[in-house]
Parts: structure tokens; sequence; C-alpha cells
């Protein structure tokens, strides 16, 4: 493998995820680190560490000619943005190419046309891709009126530069949409720089799921299943299964044809995901998005294929062919990840921060913890509440139920509220275990949720 130094440019979980997979592969690491994160678990584990700014992710990890300068300086030939932060940013893409840097994910140009989401779904119209019935940018709460008699309420509008839930809004009612179009190009201009929205038909009892991909630069596509990511709050995703459960073969496999077919129509090279909309009334699915990078859910999809879709992104961007074709990836079992974050779910997921006095992670056969954390780790307020990504794997789902309850039971934190109690309340609950599971689950769930712990000190 040519690569032979990467910097990271990220922190966290995916910071350290990213560190273990380059010591299997034999690539130095460096990791860059804001002064908050100056004793994290990715600075003591890099071969080489680099102070790129303070603690704020503005004037840090969100640098692109700092993060491009510091690769450049300790003599890195590529840069792996983990998940986040400049993940999806083109602008590193370009600064990449310019100081002959090479960047660990896709091009400028695929950030850029799937970057914007009415350009991503022209082109997964043009591919033959299912798509919601809405429109193409709006100008006024008048229009997104117009496009909702036509095709019916409920309508979301959306940022067209979004992701993460922001600049969305749901719209129940006709009179309500002048007052959610304000408050959406208000929201989308805040967080992207570009009030654009457009409208879609928005399915009440909706499921959301995404199908991996991976794609070299010799033109194979090839996708590692589907997963479920349903189980959501305020549109970040809490609980994620692979695969997809109670949806009929001949839709998963549509589903799955479809995400190669939209990311070879594009070319595309590098880790992927198509995100999809899946009516479980109907039956029916359509495009959502894709997201042209890593996402925090890659391991279940790793443990029902045994393909470390990490050093596939090393192994594409250093020119090489994917270390599998689509004839040899076999699916085995059913994983589930949990994502343990330091909120207070019933205070309307309130983060906090503070040192963590005892952190011991359950262990045992077909039990992955992905984490940064340690005792002792002081949880930062300037960053994303992600504490650790727990994923679990067994022959069938319910046994991966089974074993998520028990270790989500032997999960100790101490110091810091977490949301296990609560991934743990979900995961009992007899919705998710017949799998019956909508975006709107948390909302369903919640109100009747205490946790134990809390309560009796509240008592």
């Amino acid at each position: 493998m040519a690569i032979s130094r990467v910097l990271i440019a990220n922190r966290g979980e995916i910071a350290v995820r990213v560190i273990r997979a380059c010591q299997e592969l034999g690539i130095e690491t460096v990791a860059v680190v804001s002064e908050a994160d100056r004793e994290s678990l990715a600075a003591t584990l890099a071969d080489r560490t680099i102070a790129i700014g303070p603690a704020p992710p503005s004037e840090s990890y969100l640098r692109v000619p700092t993060i491009v300068t510091a690769a450049v300086a300790t003599g890195a030939d590529a840069i792996h943005p983990g998940y986040g932060f400049l993940a999806e940013n083109p602008e590193l893409a370009d600064a990449c190419r310019e100081a002959g840097v090479t960047l660990v994910g896709p091009t400028a140009e695929h950030m850029r046309l799937m970057g914007d989401k009415l350009t991503a779904r022209r082109l997964a119209r043009d591919a033959g891709v299912p798509v919601l019935a809405g429109s193409e940018k709006i100008a006024t709460a008048s229009e997104a009126a117009e496009i909702a008699d036509r095709v019916g309420l409920p309508v979301m509008m959306k940022a067209s530069a979004g992701g993460g839930g922001r600049g969305m809004k749901i719209v129940r009612e006709r009179d309500h949409l002048a007052d959610a179009f304000t408050a959406a190009s208000a929201e989308a201009r805040s967080a992207f720089g570009d009030s654009t929205l457009y409208v879609e038909r928005y399915i009440s009892n909706a499921r959301h799921i995404e199908v991996q991909v991976v794609g070299d630069s010799h033109g194979n596509v090839v996708h590692l299943g589907d997963r479920d990511c349903s189980v959501q709050r305020r549109h970040q995703k809490v609980i994620e299964e692979a695969p997809a459960f109670r949806v009929p073969e001949e839709v998963r496999a549509s589903m799955r044809d479809s995400a190669v077919l939209l990311a070879g129509n594009i070319g595309y090279v590098g880790a992927g995901t198509v995100e999809f909309i899946y009516d479980e009334d109907a039956k029916q699915y359509f495009f959502l998005e894709m997201n042209t990078r890593i996402q925090v859910e890659h391991p279940i999809s790793e443990m029902i294929t045994g393909i470390d879709l990490i050093q596939e992104q090393f192994r594409v961007a250093d020119g090489l062919e994917l270390s599998f074709a689509q004839n040899e990836v076999v699916f085995r079992g059913h994983a589930i990840e949990c994502r343990v974050t330091a909120e207070i779910p019933e205070q309307d997921f309130r983060p906090n921060a503070g040192e963590i006095d005892v952190w011991r992670p359950p262990a045992g056969p077909n039990i992955r913890v992905d984490t940064h954390c340690f005792e002792g780790y002081v949880v930062p307020i300037y960053y994303d509440s992600l504490l650790a990504k727990l994923i679990v794997y067994a022959p069938d789902r319910a046994r991966a139920i089974t074993r998520m309850v028990s270790a989500l039971q032997r999960f100790q934190v101490q110091g810091i509220e977490t949301s296990i109690p609560f991934l743990h309340y979900v995961m009992g609950s007899d919705q998710f275990g017949v799998g019956a599971v909508n975006t709107g689950l948390v909302e369903e769930l919640l109100p009747n949720f205490i946790a134990p712990e809390r309560a009796t000190l509240a008592s």
C-alpha cells in the first residue's frame, strides 16, 4: 500500500477506530487534537500528535487550511476525515488535491453532487430510483402551499444543503406552512449558510433504511447490505440494526440494487450510504439522500459481513480494487448498535459533561464497544455527546436483542449521566421486540420512561 502515514482529521471514537485499522495495515498515524483533547485516547494511541487550536471546532477541527498544513508538516500522505466535521466538505477534498495529499474519501465533485439534496434527488430520479413526490427549490411560503396542495399533507420542508435534522420541519396543517417555512429557512441559513428549501411528501408510518455501498476507481461498486436506523430522536439516530427487519425480500433486493445503481451512475469511489424512507403501510421505498462518508453505524454492517470498511476505504483511496466482489459478500446473523451518549433522555436528552469516575463496558463473545472513553476521562462540553457505540451480534434478531439487553445491564458508568437506561428501556419494549419500529418510536416511548437510578435519587 502506497499510503504510509495518515493524519486523522477527527476526534473521539472514530479517531480511535481509524487508528486501530491503520495499526493492522501498518500505516503510521498522526492525531490532530484541540486543547480539550490533548489527553484523549486518540492522542495516546497515535504514533504522533499535533495540536491544532482551541477547543471550539470552528477554531480547530473545522479549519481546512490548518488540517492540510498539519498533514504536510508531519509528512502524512493521506487524511482520513472520519464522520462529521469536515468529512463531507468539498473544500477539504480540493485542498488535499492541491497539496498532493490523498483524501480517504470521495471526490469533491461527488460531495457537491450528493451534498445538495435537490441535485441528489434529480440524480436518483434519472437513475430510475424511486423518489418521494415533492418540489424543486421554493422561494416563498405560498410556493410551499402550492406543493402541499398537490402532493397532500403532511409534508416536510427540508434544507437543500442540510443534514443531521437541521432545517427540517414537518407540517400537518395548511395554516402552519408559513411559520414552518420561516423557521426552516432561518435554521438552514444558520446551520449551512444556505436557506434554500424544498418540500417532500411526509410519510407518517416511515422507517429509515439505508444501504452501505463501497466503490473503487476500477468501476466496481458493491453493497454490504441494509441497516434499519428508524429509532431516532430529532432525526438523530439512537439504535440501528442490520439487516432491516420485516422487509419483504423483493423490496430489500430492489433497495440494495437501487443504491448500487445510483453510486455506479456517478462513478462513486469510497464508502458511502444511500438512505431511503420505507413506507411501512404501502411496502414502498423512496430515495432520501446519500452520505458521502463512513457512517457512525458502519460496525453493524461489518459484523454481518466480516468486512472491515475502514480498511476498504484505505484500499480504494490508494487506487486498489476492492478486496471482494459482490458475490463474495455473505450475510450472516443479526447485529444491533446502541449509541451511548452523555445525555439525560427524560430531560429532552439534555447533554451533560464532566469526569467519568467509573467506566466498565461489557465484554464477551460477539460484543464490541467502539469508544474513546476511560476512567478519569473528562467529557468536554464542546463536541457531540457520543461516548461509545455498543454493538452486539447473534445468529438471529431475537438473540441479538437478548444479548444487547444483557450488555446494557452490565455497562457501568459513574460520574456523568448517560442514555444507557433509556436504551435498555427501548430494547426491552414490546414494540422493538416485534419490530414495530418507525421514526416516531422514541417520541412514543419517552413520556413513560424514568431512569430507575435517577427516579430513586429524586424520591
